[in-house]
């Protein structure tokens, strides 16, 4: 990750600014990358955590000019709770990805999800919002969660990816609302597509997104393949798969890599090749 001064605009390029939220932790890297997209109007993108700080310094980095819309990609709370403070300062619609309200009391991590969104619009597959210059176009990439969208910039062919494709770490997909076949066809849905460059919610620019999302859908699938193999060893229990799996990771994202291996192993039972009995699991015969 390069440097980067949180609260500091960074022009990335003529059409796009980033400014880092303060919120870093062992899930968010050195945290929520805002993203302003325009010149003379602007939409304001995952504006991130509701922090007082934070809130002057996308004011600051707004600089009075109008902005269009503040967009979001989904609903966990480091990406849109400075939706509400922000549209109470510009006057601006929120737009972007439905809200999410979940029925499942699971064991998960429920309190990560912004239960207090309300979107002014939803964006479907293909529709556009746009401004002097610029247009943002959705992208449905369910799988990180449910909700979640992308954003092109047909202008110069940038995505903005949210938390689907990072540039720090692979994503968390965290069942019940995150599924991983969702998130691998996501994954699939961007590889054949053309853009030169990716603006993720954390971590640097992806400047060779393909090659990364190719190497994203290798890298779960060579996860799928190793829970099948520990699996034929022997039945498991997802802690004990993990504690053999995540070798060298910081202990405090063992909860995190469980969330995934459940995740493998719910879509790998949708199809059929392994089973529960209560918390262990086995391959089907």
């Amino acid at each position: 990750m390069s440097e980067q001064q949180t609260g500091v605009p960074e022009q990335r390029e003529p059409l796009v600014a980033r400014v880092l939220a303060p919120n870093p932790s062992p899930f968010t890297y050195t945290g929520t990358q805002v993203h302003l997209v325009g010149t003379t109007d602007l939409a304001i993108i995952d504006p991130g955590p509701d922090d007082p700080a934070h809130i002057a310094a996308l004011v600051a980095a707004i600089a009075g000019r109008r902005v269009t819309a503040i967009v979001a990609t989904h609903t966990h709370r480091d990406h849109s709770p400075a939706t509400r403070p922000l549209a109470a300062i510009t006057g601006a619609p929120i737009i972007g990805c439905a809200p999410l309200t979940l029925q499942d009391l699971g064991p998960r991590a429920d309190a990560a999800f912004d239960t207090e969104y309300v979107p002014d619009r939803v964006l479907r597959e293909g529709e556009s919002i746009s401004g002097e210059g610029w247009t943002l176009t959705a992208i449905p990439t369910p799988g990180h969660t449910s909700n979640h969208l992308a954003f092109a910039l047909p202008e110069t062919k940038a995505l903005f990816s949210g938390d689907h494709v990072m540039g720090w770490s692979t994503s968390i997909v965290s069942p019940p609302d995150g599924d991983m076949g969702a998130y691998m066809a996501s994954l699939e849905k961007l590889l054949p597509r053309d853009d030169r460059i990716y603006y993720p919610g954390h971590g640097d620019p992806i400047e060779s997104p393909q090659r990364l999302v190719r190497g994203m859908l290798g890298h779960r699938k060579q996860r799928e393949g190793q829970v099948l193999r520990m699996l034929r060893t022997a039945p498991e229990t997802v802690p004990a798969m993990v504690g053999r799996m995540y070798v060298g990771i910081d202990p405090r994202l063992f909860p995190a890599a469980e969330r995934s291996v459940l995740a493998h192993l719910i879509d790998l039972a949708q199809r059929g090749q392994v089973r529960s009995a209560g918390d262990v699991w086995s391959v089907v015969a």
